[in-house]
């Protein structure tokens, strides 16, 4: 059964993936609720059902109570004995049951089930983002933001749909039946109420605001303790913890004074409804006394009103501390809002095809790209590289090389010109099918924290064993494979690499990436730097393997040591964006221009940015 009621909503049910979430917190909410507004329709009603049948159970008990009074105990189960099994039944029976289907389909059906939709859809959206939006914030706290969106979002629902709702029958109950017996014992409950709702409406804006400085502040917190882990190294190798500890304590500090403002509404909140609370029972306990008396009144009624009282004062407090959580929940949301609900920097084409690569050729027409600048970086530039022509980019650091790759790899839009693949403008093709026709080894290479195995077939999901072993033989990886073992001793392939593939020297990441490249053995193959962080003696080897690689593929390499690039059909040198020389190796020594000055100095060692004051 339970299984069954699990399954009612699924997490992962298909949705428009590139549509923006509104940017204000209700239609926020809403756009991540509506697909399951049913359930939460269903909630309201069992919600209604159950409080409505727990406020009568005081009704009930004041009835009770008078019974005893007027009866005798010798007659009182002859009188009475029928109905009281009735009620009894129903009471052992129904209120379980109601109980029961109100917490099954809010804990079976709703909780989990729309935390992690909302969870996977704020993901999944956030994936589409172009580079640039997660260059430019911490990891730690967009994966935090999209965790808190979830429980946040639902917890609002479900608390408005629920605890609330709860609380107001419980109040009108008691508001009715103390008019049903004389308007002056219905007055305090009313004043309460009146008062009650003016409470909330000073405390609501007040707590969300202090409850999204709260939520600013922890994001801060949680910001900078990911900062610190994430470049751990860059903190041993300069001996900076102490500088680390004292950012993360101002965090930490910043973050208690934002939550001690909190909880200074929060205590003077609550005292000001102690009081209006001790009030309402004192003023209802002198009523009913002074009704009773003059006969306008029941026992039965007094102790059920009284009852009745006594349980919303007990509720009262716990109300206010939840619209306080409510509101601080709305904190959260506002807060993820501000992340997530941005619109996509780069998005495909209205029903975009896919780039279908036939030959490889690519041709840069007219292209600019300035970062949003006024100019600078790419500017007009014009380059054809051939179906299965291997071509070099030389120039100095800042030439804009990585950015000509970036944009046919479009991790950014150009603005001006358009880049061709085989006839096809990159920008009208999916880019899921242009960057799957393009393999890229970079200098920066990061793995994910998974297995070996997992991290070479990345190129490729679902490639056999042996093709993923023979990828890492030709990146010369397969020997410090089998060696290692991570902590939980996983050996071999099935070894886990760490994040961002920590536990491997930099060489080693190399060759694992080489390896995922060399099993994509797509069209197109980009090598920024790819040899950068290998030895002299395996670079050499793994040099043979990529000359093996390139073989009938169109190639766009860059490197900073001139040697492992001279041997390709062309060279290109890029000199801020644009071309200024290009030919094969031995045409652009003989021409002894730029690329003749830089072979030379260099001799075989780096090209930095220190070039410049030769150009």
């Amino acid at each position: 059964m339970y299984r069954r009621l699990e399954k009612k909503i699924d997490p992962f049910a298909p949705f428009d993936e590139d549509q923006t979430p509104p940017a204000t917190v209700a239609a926020f909410s809403w756009h991540y609720l509506k697909p399951i507004k049913s359930w939460f329709v269903i909630l309201f009603i069992a919600s209604l059902v159950v409080g409505l049948f727990e406020s009568s159970l005081y009704v009930l008990m004041g009835w009770l109570v008078d019974l005893l009074a007027h009866a005798t105990p010798d007659r009182f189960w002859a009188d009475h004995g029928n109905t009281l099994l009735v009620v009894g039944g129903v009471v052992l029976f129904m209120r379980p049951i109601l109980h029961f289907m109100h917490e099954a389909i809010t804990n079976q059906i709703i909780v989990a089930q729309s935390t992690n939709m909302i969870r996977w859809r704020t993901h999944v959206y956030t994936l589409g983002h172009a580079l640039s939006y997660f260059q430019a914030d911490f990891a730690g706290r967009l994966a935090n933001r999209i965790t808190q969106a979830g429980s946040a979002i639902r917890e609002i629902a479900v608390t408005v749909l629920d605890t609330l709702l709860y609380v107001a029958i419980f109040a009108f109950i008691a508001l009715g039946m103390f008019s049903s017996v004389s308007p002056w014992l219905a007055l305090p409950m009313g004043l309460w109420i009146i008062g009650y709702v003016a409470l909330l409406n000073f405390f609501v804006p007040r707590a969300r605001e202090r409850s999204v400085k709260v939520a600013d502040a922890r994001s801060v917190l949680v910001g900078r303790v990911v900062d610190s882990y994430t470049n751990i190294l860059t903190v041993k190798l300069f001996a900076r913890g102490a500088e680390e500890r004292s950012a993360v304590r101002d965090a930490l500090s910043a973050h208690t004074q934002a939550f001690l403002h909190s909880f200074r509404l929060i205590t003077s909140v609550s005292g000001i409804l102690a009081i209006m609370n001790s009030i309402l029972l004192v003023s209802t306990g002198a009523l009913s006394v002074t009704l009773w008396m003059r006969g306008a009144m029941t026992s039965g009624e007094a102790a059920a009103g009284l009852a009745l009282v006594m349980r919303i004062l007990a509720m009262s407090g716990w109300v206010m501390q939840t619209v306080r959580g409510v509101f601080e929940n709305i904190g959260i949301v506002q807060e993820s809002m501000e992340t997530i609900a941005r619109p996509h920097g780069i998005v495909d084409a209205p029903v975009a095809p896919a780039l279908q690569v036939a030959k490889g050729e690519v041709r840069f027409e007219d292209v600019s790209f300035h970062y949003g600048k006024e100019d600078g970086v790419i500017e007009r530039l014009n380059l054809t590289i051939r179906a299965g022509e291997k071509v070099g980019l030389v120039g100095t650091s800042g030439a804009g090389k990585t950015t000509i790759t970036s944009l046919l790899l479009r991790l950014h839009d150009v603005e001006g010109g358009r880049i061709l693949v085989d006839g096809q403008d990159i920008s009208k093709v999916s880019q899921d099918s242009l960057r799957s026709s393009i393999a890229v080894v970079t200098q920066d290479t990061s793995l994910l924290h998974r297995s070996i195995r997992d991290n070479i077939a990345y190129g490729r999901p679902g490639s056999p064993e042996q093709d993923i072993e023979e990828a890492a033989r030709l990146a010369h990886a397969h020997d410090f494979i089998m060696q290692l073992e991570d902590h939980r001793g996983r050996r071999g392939y099935d070894a886990h690499v760490g994040e961002r593939g920590v536990k491997l020297s930099g060489g080693q990441r190399q060759r694992v990436a080489i390896a995922r490249v060399i099993l994509k053995d797509a069209p197109i193959l980009v090598l920024d730097e790819a040899t950068s962080a290998l030895d002299s003696e395996v670079e050499a080897a793994i040099q043979e393997s990529l000359s093996t690689l390139m073989e009938g593929k169109t190639v766009l390499a860059i490197a900073h040591r001139l040697s492992t690039i001279a041997a390709l059909d062309r060279l290109i040198v890029i000199e801020r964006g644009q071309i200024v020389e290009e030919g094969s190796h031995a045409e652009l020594l003989k021409r002894d221009g730029l690329y003749a000055r830089l072979w030379r100095r260099q001799s075989g060692g780096f090209l930095g940015a220190e070039e410049t004051a030769v150009i």
